[in-house]
């Protein structure tokens, strides 16, 4: 028997040369995937324009968190002296506070403080760790504490509003701890879902890279990603509820604003689908009535909660 006719008949896990090399094939993108997940790769955008821009008083704060690290934000207070209903807004995945400025004009307007800020690993605020969905929403609980020690922050009236992983942070936040209302825009349904469409971008093989990197954050993360997943949070939350999200969204698809819907627990939430893609900040001033008015019911300082859903 010829070498050529052995080597072909050998079982193919013997042949350790093939082996060795798709294993370690495996093991570099899978490295590579959780890298691209892991914090936003090179230069983050740091907020050009203060809420001065805007023609609004602030003031810079250094919000406390673990390892004395701290989170970069804008307070805004509303006008007058009482403790005023607040939002905390928090950016999406490589994003940082002032993306998301557009909002803070029409809620200041409207008689609500606003916290603007970043979470770690973006902006101006430190690094620490990696960035997940777990970090943002531990993030985002970091600033909802440092609102509630505020004497110009109602505490019995705080509100969250995040942006897609912002947005799935402040859903997961809402399913864990009593706030006046949510606000999700452009949120997914299941990180795991998202995974396949960051790393299909990439041109990488979701199997098995996806089953890697999967185990990889369940383990770091020290829980299945389905218990943070959108889609089962929402079940969760037993107060006011507001999904927006835009009808040509190509980062998240709309089907994934629907699949959270679909399982809300009551008639507290409401979906407001519009024409246009993922960011929608910039169009803020379409939405704005529904989300005032949303805030308003919410907080208390309207006639009571509306639901269901609308398309525009």
């Amino acid at each position: 028997m010829t070498h050529a006719k052995e080597h072909r008949r050998r079982p193919w896990w013997k042949r350790w040369p093939l082996w060795l090399t798709a294993s370690a094939a495996v093991l570099l993108l899978s490295v590579a995937a959780i890298e691209l997940t892991d914090k936003p790769v090179g230069a983050m955008p740091v907020e050009r324009n203060a809420p001065q821009a805007v023609g609004l008083a602030y003031r810079e704060v250094a919000i406390p968190t673990e390892g004395g690290k701290h989170l970069f934000g804008w307070f805004i207070p509303a006008e007058g002296t009482e403790p005023a209903p607040t939002v905390a807004v928090l950016h999406g995945w490589g994003g940082n506070a002032g993306m998301l400025l557009p909002l803070a004009p029409l809620l200041h307007r409207a008689g609500y403080a606003v916290l603007l800020f970043d979470a770690r690993n973006h902006g101006n605020s430190d690094s620490d760790g990696s960035s997940t969905l777990p970090s943002f929403a531990e993030d985002l609980e970091h600033a909802l504490d440092w609102l509630a020690l505020q004497p110009d922050v109602d505490a019995a009236r705080l509100a969250a509003l995040g942006h897609s992983l912002g947005a799935a942070a402040a859903l997961l936040v809402a399913s864990r701890r009593d706030l006046a209302a949510v606000v999700s825009i452009s949120a997914f349904a299941d990180p795991q879902s998202n995974i396949r469409r960051i790393l299909a971008a990439y041109h990488i093989p979701y199997f098995p890279i996806g089953t890697v990197f999967r185990y990889y954050k369940q383990h770091t993360m020290g829980q299945r990603i389905s218990d943070i997943a959108p889609r089962n949070a929402i079940r969760k939350i037993h107060y006011p509820v507001l999904l927006v999200h835009g009808s040509e969204d190509e980062t998240v698809p709309i089907a994934d604003a629907k699949t959270i819907y679909a399982e809300r627990p009551g008639e507290n939430v409401r979906l407001v689908i519009l024409a246009g893609g993922h960011d929608l900040t910039q169009q803020a001033e379409r939405y704005a009535g529904e989300l005032i008015d949303f805030l308003d019911q919410a907080t208390g300082r309207g006639r009571g909660a509306q639901s269901g859903s609308s398309d525009r």
